[in-house]
């Protein structure tokens, strides 16, 4: 008995065979690559003024940080509305936000680590101050390698 093989028959298997080979490479996995992190740590210094007890009203706070380093001094003025007798800001401020600490330039600032002074001024008096010690801070990365 002889099996004849038919020109549609041969295209059928034909077919199967490079749909077979297509779903083993689909499947097969793509070789493992190293997972890689990107990282970043900024510390931030919060400063605030308050009228206790409301007495000024609408008023103006500039606040002043200057490097004990290299005597940099850097501004940041906010308005307080009527009915908020205070408000709170973060050294450094992102460039991004339209208040933000520059110096006299105008450019924003960028910390390093060290001790600063700060004070925050109403209507050209110095009302309430401090220093602080601004942090190093640095960061791990721990890299997953491929198996």
């Amino acid at each position: 008995m002889t099996t004849r093989i038919t020109t549609k028959s041969r295209a059928t298997s034909a077919r199967m065979f490079f749909g077979a080979l297509l779903l083993a490479l689909g499947l097969s996995a793509a070789p493992a690559q190293a997972q890689t992190w990107m990282v970043s740590t900024t510390p931030y210094i919060k400063l605030g003024v308050l009228d206790k007890y409301s007495s000024l009203g609408e008023y103006t706070a500039t606040f002043v940080v200057v490097s004990e380093k290299n005597s940099q001094e850097y501004i940041l003025v906010k308005q307080v509305l009527k009915g908020q007798n205070g408000v709170d800001v973060l050294f450094p401020t992102e460039p991004s936000d339209p208040d933000y600490f520059k110096n006299a330039a105008g450019l924003a600032v960028q910390p390093a680590p060290g001790r600063y002074t700060w004070e925050c001024r109403v209507k050209g008096k110095r009302v309430v101050g401090g220093h602080f010690d601004y942090p190093d801070a640095g960061n791990d990365i721990t890299v997953v390698g491929a198996k």
